[in-house]
């Protein structure tokens, strides 16, 4: 097998059209496709592919394969997957489209006058890996097709001034599904809470341990030892305990800095260069804002 990898950078709508070997957008900025209608890719060698505008698949009976950033996963059930503009992802020669389902490109302008393009920016499942995809039951699966297929529909009739107006809503709906069935996947498909937050406890446990000056641990490293992306750790421990990561991380952090400020003689810099912060003044703000007192206010109620 070739171990080279091609570049494959989608600037529009029609490029992928192109690409993929199907009739051109009835839309420049908008398109829905059915995978069974894809025909089927050749590819000579990895290939890396680059979109300018946001993808969300329902892929079913999916024996393929692709890379995500730095994750291989396998699509081999019927799952939702959401791409944002200019993220990077990795295909191998032996890729093979789903056999069933959709593929919904929006491109940034096409919602440009639109609350939701606003809210696009904050719905965290653009920027999960592709091993965090939205796995649907049943009856949720047959909700998002109804959804989908009423966007397909309207945009197979001829388009008017209300066209547009009509999957922006239609899109918004599918979203808010999207929302709320991922808070049920953070319950029922991550490992049992109790596991994942003694696995959170021990990470921070280790990372403000008694052996010297450390870097301050963040959410990204975090997830890094988890291998979760951040922003859906952060989501899954805001299901679980109604914090995020950072919070959480603020929490031990804090707590470390009382053990430290009630048990030795170090000055409220020492403690703070021990924690990791490059200045005191911003672990005298973090200390206040969590406790109300400053770090040497608090010192001296022990006194």
């Amino acid at each position: 097998m070739n171990s080279t990898t091609s570049t494959i950078h989608l600037k529009s709508i029609t490029d992928m059209h192109n690409i993929i070997g199907v009739s051109k957008p009835k839309h420049p900025l908008f398109s829905i496709l059915r995978f069974e209608n894809f025909p089927q890719p050749e590819l000579t060698q990895r290939t890396k592919l680059i979109s300018d505008f946001y993808q969300i698949a329902l892929k079913k009976e999916c024996p393929c394969k692709m890379q995500y950033g730095q994750t291989p996963f396998d699509f081999d059930e019927g799952i939702i997957s959401c791409f944002a503009p200019k993220q990077v992802s990795i295909v191998d020669t032996d890729f093979a489209f789903a056999k069933a389902g959709w593929v919904l490109s929006i491109h940034p302008d096409f919602l440009r006058t639109y609350q939701l393009s606003r809210k696009m920016k904050s719905f965290g499942f653009f920027d999960y890996d592709v091993n965090e995809a939205l796995i649907l039951s049943e009856d949720e699966q047959q909700s998002i097709e109804i959804i989908i297929e009423q966007i397909e529909k309207e945009y197979l009739l001829p388009i008017d001034r209300f066209s547009q107006d009509v999957i922006i809503s239609s899109l918004d709906l599918l979203f808010t599904h999207f929302n709320r069935y991922y808070n049920r996947q953070f319950v029922t498909r991550q490992p049992q809470g109790s596991e994942l937050l003694n696995r959170v406890e021990n990470i921070l446990n280790a990372s403000f341990s008694d052996t010297g000056e450390q870097e301050l641990p963040t959410p990204a490293y975090l997830a890094s030892q988890l291998n979760m992306s951040c922003k859906y750790l952060s989501d899954c421990l805001k299901q679980l305990t109604g914090q995020t990561a950072q919070q959480l991380i603020h929490d031990k952090l804090i707590e470390r800095a009382k053990d430290i400020l009630t048990t030795t003689q170090l000055s409220v810099s020492e403690v703070a260069y021990l924690l990791g912060f490059e200045y005191p003044q911003s672990f005298n703000k973090l200390f206040k804002n969590k406790t109300a007192l400053s770090p040497l206010e608090f010192r001296q109620s022990f006194n």
